[in-house]
């Protein structure tokens, strides 16, 4: 005889799905395709070794959208999706009874995964292609650019010099002879240690006592590179990790940089280093009247109906006024027609301007003062 089911699993579930429907979150769940932003990122192997993916792919990213759209922190978002079913129906895992995500760092491995292998331009396309037909005035376009600051200390080169000083002798060679027994090679650093947090303490530095600074730290950075390597020859059976081999090629590099500049004063280098520990990061020369210059991301940005969307992210300095051909057509892609053009005062050079006259295209440019 067949078993008959007083409480279906249908029944439970319908009627929470059909009020979360009717909620502000509800909608906005409806507005978001969630299952193209799903393709975007590699799907799970099942084969595969460990625990099963907690979150699938639109999940992820609906967590995303739920941690920008409250407003909240990691910590507390994990505390809100504990106990609000909503947010439970919104990333689709429902938890069971007495069942808690006990992970914070959930939504930061999650930001991580998503960084890691998903194009930020084909998810800007999968978002631009499913609201634009809500989009107001999709035929005017405005760009200018911006920079994203990455936290760090503002940089100087007494303060690069003594971190990776810091990092050779304290954060490695010092412990890597505690670990072996082998006795501290003779250097000059607990002196030169002295000497930085006296020069740490001076109101005002003079140019002399920094280029004093500078060259005691540029020899002492030397003589500790190459003490570390003696005693890696000495010791082969010491083996480094990937990260600190990623230290010691940036810091090998400072060192070069550093030795350019004080010999060449006035001389400009090439990818230059401000950060140890984010040796990417780039100064980014604004112009500004109180922050000539920046330290992070620089991005160029569109805006279409109030949409605002990227065109190019670097951490390299870029001329933005070279981006207005690609940007339009980007535009002309994404939206297909483009008739008025909004930009500063750095956009409008001759060819551009030949460009834009090519095209039709109205703009807010200044006109060019007649030729004498």
């Amino acid at each position: 005889m067949a078993q008959l089911n007083l409480f279906p699993l249908k029944s439970i579930v319908s009627p929470k799905w059909y009020i979360f429907k009717t909620l502000e979150i509800g909608k906005v769940h409806e507005r978001l395709p969630l299952k193209e932003l799903g393709e975007c990122l590699p799907p799970q192997d099942e084969n595969s070794k460990g625990a099963p993916r907690w979150l699938s792919n639109e999940g992820m990213f609906a967590l995303m959208f739920l941690k920008h759209y409250l407003n909240l922190s990691d910590h507390q978002l994990i505390e809100r999706f504990n106990t609000d079913w909503s947010l439970q129906i919104f990333c689709n895992r429902p938890l069971a009874d007495g069942e808690l995500i006990k992970d914070s760092n959930l939504p930061s491995r999650v930001r991580t995964h998503i960084a890691k292998h998903a194009d930020l331009n084909q998810l800007q396309t999968v978002l631009l292609n499913h609201w634009k037909d809500d989009i107001e005035n999709t035929h005017v376009l405005s760009m200018d650019a911006t920079c994203y600051e990455s936290c760090i200390r503002f940089p100087t080169d007494v303060k690069l010099l003594w971190e990776s000083n810091q990092w050779v002798y304290e954060k490695l060679l010092f412990k890597l002879c505690k670990v072996t027994g082998e006795r501290r090679p003779r250097n000059k650093f607990i002196d030169q240690k002295r000497k930085q947090l006296t020069y740490d303490r001076l109101r005002k530095k003079s140019i002399k006592k920094g280029k004093a600074r500078k060259k005691s730290l540029i020899y002492l950075l030397g003589k500790g590179l190459g003490q570390l390597q003696d005693f890696l020859n000495l010791h082969p059976e010491v083996i480094l990790t990937s990260h600190q081999y990623g230290y010691i090629r940036t810091i090998k590099k400072v060192l070069q940089q550093q030795e350019y500049l004080f010999n060449n004063p006035g001389e400009k280098v090439k990818d230059r280093i401000v950060s140890l520990y984010k040796p990417y990061v780039r100064p980014i020369v604004r112009g500004k009247e109180n922050k000539p210059v920046e330290f992070g991301m620089k991005v160029h940005m569109l805006q279409t109906g109030g949409i605002q969307y990227f065109d190019l992210m670097d951490f390299n300095a870029y001329n933005e006024c070279k981006r207005l051909k690609i940007s339009c057509l980007k535009h002309r892609m994404l939206f297909g027609q483009l008739h008025q053009l909004s930009a500063d005062k750095i956009y409008p050079t001759n060819e551009n301007r030949r460009y834009i006259t090519s095209k039709h295209i109205f703009t807010n440019f200044a006109k060019k003062a007649p030729s004498n």
